[in-house]
């Protein structure tokens, strides 16, 4: 796992790197900018475009006037720097770098003043950087209040000025919308909170020699999943294996009208590997799943009510899906609750149910899984005003209830009982559409029947769904990509992980 890290975890970063490596500070600034040029000079290669960069006096600064001191070299001749003077200070690393861009034209802009005209077709924003710890204000405000209204291609070097790379950032604060952020080594934690989207189109990472070793051993909540991660998680289907190896899953789904959920969610945990699979659900669904997929096997319920239920027959167990929320479903959620003692994935209206009935949280058994999008969360555990307080009111309560608690969105978060914060690096937007959440649902109670610890199947679980719809929808370039495809679409997506 790729450990995140705050602004400050960052800066001890940037020194251990310098003392150990070692490196003088203005050479790793070289490297950083060397790192940012090398991407963009690759994605904006028209030469005759003109190029402002807009420079503060700190260390953001002088990245800027590397960059754009290695960007003439590289024959981008239209360049102009503007240095933002708002302030006596300066950074040893940008008066260094200042003195390397003689043959550039540089202007300065000095508090108060009327700001330049700006005729550039693509500003660089270097004027501040990771450090930031309150909102702009004053010639700051000012000045990137001009430049957002100017319309012009914006690319910022590591951080958007105005935005914090951590912490809760202001609804009413003011940023430098980036169409593109370069940032370096890692991608910081609040790019990956939908409030990020306002802010910044696409954001790039570039890697500028950090110690990797450094940065494993910080101690951190925040850890990005990828590739590698979730090959390591995964079990390859063994010789000599049969039905019973992987498990017998029961979901608990369904009512007249939303059949739907309750079939998206049993096939996704068939297709994600579970030897059986078992749906409860109402008579007039039968058909339905019959029809839709007869792998999976039926346990009728009457009126909502359980039949009587062999539960050590089953593995895990999932409820929630297309269930309704009414008297009988509170009725059921709650026998299962009194029931069955091993972990439960709850999700849709199961949550919907604990939230208009909290306390039932009390009797979640310790290692379920809750799978909330952001309403849900907010009904379950009150309302918040940002996706920073979100991320630790889920770290709190996954600590503890002892559960786990998947967050939903673009960067999908699970929150284990260890206090930790795992960010799903795959997905995409077409994957925006109503059933998803039913067969992430089957996939990690699927996992959860194969014996995957309750946090390995939220973080594989998690990352395999993602992936399945990149599969799909990127190299096709699909603008929709819907539940059933992607479910059918997870024995070859999980079979290519461990090739």
């Amino acid at each position: 796992m790729l450990p995140l890290l705050t602004s400050s975890q960052i800066r001890e970063a940037d020194a251990y790197t310098i003392a150990h490596e070692p490196i003088l500070s203005i050479d790793l600034m070289e490297r950083a900018s060397k790192a940012f040029v090398g991407w963009f000079i690759n994605h904006f290669q028209d030469k005759k475009k003109s190029i402002a960069v807009y420079c503060g006096t700190g260390n953001n600064g002088g990245d800027g006037l590397a960059i754009a001191r290695l960007l003439k070299d590289h024959g981008y001749h239209n360049i102009s720097i503007k240095i933002a003077r708002f302030s006596d200070r300066a950074s040893a690393e940008f008066t260094a770098n200042l003195h390397r861009v003689s043959n550039l034209q540089v202007k300065d802009i000095i508090s108060g003043d009327d700001l330049p005209l700006e005729s550039a077709d693509i500003i660089i924003d270097a004027l501040l950087g990771s450090g930031l710890n309150k909102p702009l204000a004053g010639d700051y405000q000012r000045l990137v209040g001009y430049l957002n209204n100017l319309g012009k291609t914006i690319v910022a070097v590591d951080v958007p000025t105005g935005y914090f790379t951590d912490g809760e950032v202001p609804p009413e604060a003011t940023v430098l919308k980036a169409d593109l952020v370069i940032t370096f080594h890692q991608p910081k934690i609040n790019f990956l909170l939908p409030e990020s989207g306002k802010y910044i189109d696409c954001c790039e990472v570039v890697n500028i020699g950090l110690d990797d070793d450094f940065i494993s051993k910080i101690d951190t909540p925040y850890y990005l999943v990828e590739e590698n991660d979730a090959r390591g998680l995964l079990k390859p289907r063994q010789r000599f294996s049969n039905k019973g190896t992987y498990g017998h899953a029961l979901i608990v789904a369904g009512k007249d009208e939303t059949m739907g959920a309750a079939l998206l969610c049993a096939s996704a945990c068939a297709y994600a590997g579970a030897g059986l699979t078992t749906a409860c659900i109402p008579q007039s669904g039968l058909t339905a799943l019959n029809t839709y997929m007869p792998e999976v096997m039926a346990l009728i319920r009457n009126d909502y009510a359980m039949p009587d239920v062999e539960w050590n027959k089953y593995g895990a167990v999932a409820i929630g899906p297309g269930l309704g929320k009414g008297d009988s479903a509170l009725e059921l959620l709650t026998s299962i609750l009194n029931d069955y003692d091993t972990p439960i994935v709850i999700d849709a209206d199961g949550l919907n149910i604990l939230a208009e009935n909290k306390h039932l949280l009390e009797a979640i058994p310790p290692g379920s899984i809750l799978t909330p999008h952001m309403k849900e969360f907010d009904r379950l555990f009150g309302e918040h005003t940002g996706w920073w307080q979100r991320l630790q009111t889920a770290k709190q309560k996954a600590a503890q209830m002892q559960i786990c608690i998947v967050l939903k969105n673009d960067y999908t978060i699970t929150a284990t009982p260890e206090g930790k914060l795992y960010f799903n690096s795959t997905g995409n937007a077409a994957m925006a559409t109503g059933g998803m959440g039913d067969v992430l649902t089957g996939i990690i109670v699927s996992l959860l029947a194969q014996k995957y610890s309750p946090e390995d199947a939220c973080i594989l679980g998690v990352y395999i769904h993602g992936k399945a719809g990149d599969e799909l929808a990127l190299p096709n370039r699909l603008n929709v990509v819907l539940p059933g495809k992607l479910a059918s679409q997870l024995p070859a997506t999980m079979a290519k992980l461990k090739a």
